[in-house]
């Protein structure tokens, strides 16, 4: 790939769709604005719009090029702005493969290059499928570099031996370590981050003109008549099964064809109905996965699954959805190899105090917010007291849980390759972070932590969101945890270190 190469000539119908696409927004007010005072002028609008269309559409074909020379990516592009990027294949984090419903039907895809910097991805769209995968493979290092011996190297074929008998061995198959199975769905419901997309499918259907004026009246009068309990039984059951279905639906839209594989030391992500995304990232830069249990998927024994990978924009690579939670330590084990230590160690608690600090810190989430509010509703007499009491005690009862909960998740565990943290409060999260991974620590002690010796003991790591906290852990734990994960700082007397700022 040393010659510069163009985009797919595909492109041309694909590109000028995409622009009418963006343009479509500015170009209605424009025709609405102008044509109500001149509606002639809607006859030159509209070709207008096709032809900037067209125009905006061809000119990425023209204007972008790109080739791999010197061990780096080049591309070039824009027209009168021109952009010459330069990507080193050493600093190449991720290559992701997009296509929408028209770059399937036209046998294309977008390609996204990740280099871990904050400007964003390299984008090449669009290329045929050959030239995307074989981009990817290049860039990833995933084509078998072995060469045989020739008479360049002063030996001939026949004198190593080199004949189909002794051909060099092909690379691995593949390994598949996950496939979506369409029955997960019924986890999704159980996952409030899928609130927002049935929120905005309840926009879009109240935006069609439904035949509701002719039947509201009736409709009121029908619901002054009957009970108001079984009006809102039905209104709640209706928003439930809407709730439902929704999330349902949108999971499976999401994570359709969903197939997790390991191959040539990369793990590839695929997904998606009408929008595909394959993501590859190299093996040698996970760093460690993610188990997280939010409270409602735990009531139905549900877990999702994510990697810490270094030198990606989010620093995190979603692994799985909301699946089954053995079936997400099963695959959680095989990214890290370890034989699923990490994920099923038993945490070592951190004592009375710790547990103390939880149900102080939940307390305050919790009671310390509403005895305010409760204090104040009665003063103007919005409550009565006695409500107000009930909110109050509700309130504390709840911290008590949720303190519970926090000491409950709350540990840490070693294994002979990774360190594990757990944490939450309402979501249950174990972090198993490479011990090749930390690059650093941190430790604090705030004034409470300082009369029972504890402090926060921070792991800093170029993967996920940089850094993994443990909480209330108590100090001497704390510097044996760093000289055991990192002995190079054995010769810091990191207890007198600590103690000198008491």
């Amino acid at each position: 790939m040393s010659d510069w190469q163009r985009l797919d000539p595909r492109v041309l119908l694909i590109g000028p769709v995409e622009a009418a696409r963006q343009l479509v927004v500015p170009a209605v007010i424009a025709m609405v604005g102008i044509g109500s005072q001149q509606p002639r002028a809607l006859l030159l609008l509209t070709p207008l719009f096709v032809i900037g269309a067209v125009v905006l559409g061809v000119i990425p074909w023209l204007t972008t090029r790109f080739r791999i020379e010197d061990e780096r990516l080049l591309v070039h592009t824009g027209l009168l702005n021109r952009k010459q990027l330069t990507a080193p294949i050493e600093r190449v984090r991720s290559v992701d493969l997009e296509a929408t419903v028209l770059h399937r039907l036209l046998s294309l895809r977008k390609v996204l290059v990740g280099t871990g910097v904050d400007d964003g991805r390299i984008e090449l769209d669009s290329l045929s499928v050959a030239q995307a995968q074989d981009l990817r493979e290049r860039l990833l290092g995933s084509r078998p570099a072995a060469v045989p011996a020739t008479a360049e190297d002063g030996l001939d074929a026949s004198s190593v031996g080199l004949h189909e008998s002794t051909a060099l061995p092909a690379a691995p198959a593949p390994v598949v370590l996950a496939r979506l199975d369409p029955r997960w769905a019924r986890f999704a419901p159980f996952s409030l981050a899928r609130l927002a997309v049935v929120a905005g499918l309840v926009g879009a259907i109240w935006q069609f003109d439904l035949p509701v004026e002719e039947t509201g009246q009736d409709v009121w009068n029908w619901a002054v008549q009957a009970s108001i309990w079984l009006v809102g039984i039905g209104l709640a059951l209706g928003l439930i099964s809407l709730w439902c279905v929704g999330s349902a639906l949108s999971y499976l839209v999401s994570w359709w064809d969903l197939r997790l594989a390991r191959e040539h030391g990369n793990l590839t992500l695929t997904r998606g109905l009408f929008t595909t995304t394959s993501t590859t990232v190299e093996e040698d830069r996970i760093r460690g996965v993610e188990l997280q249990e939010p409270v409602l998927l735990r009531m139905v024994r549900g877990a999702e699954l994510k990697s810490l990978v270094t030198g990606l924009d989010e620093g995190v690579y979603p692994v799985l959805p909301q699946c089954p939670v053995a079936f997400a330590r099963d695959v959680g084990s095989q990214v890290l190899d370890d034989g699923g230590a990490g994920l099923s160690a038993p945490l070592a608690q951190h004592g009375r105090f710790a547990r103390r600090r939880g149900h102080v810190r939940a307390q305050w989430m919790t009671t310390g917010w509403l005895l305010p509010l409760a204090v104040a509703g009665v003063l103007v007499d919005v409550i009565g007291a006695g409500w107000a009491v009930v909110a109050v005690l509700a309130g504390a009862g709840l911290g008590v849980l949720v303190g519970e909960m926090s000491y409950a998740h709350l540990g840490h565990a070693l294994t002979g390759t990774h360190l594990v943290v757990g944490r939450g409060a309402l979501t249950r999260i174990r972090t198993v972070l490479a011990r090749r991974g930390v690059i650093g620590w941190t430790m604090r002690q705030s004034l409470f932590q300082r009369r029972h010796d504890l402090v926060t003991l921070t792991a800093t790591t170029a993967a996920g969101n940089e850094f993994v906290a443990l909480r209330d852990v108590d100090r001497a734990i704390a510097v044996a945890l760093i000289r055991e994960v990192s002995p190079t700082l054995g010769r810091w007397d990191l207890a007198a270190a600590v103690s000198s700022r008491r």
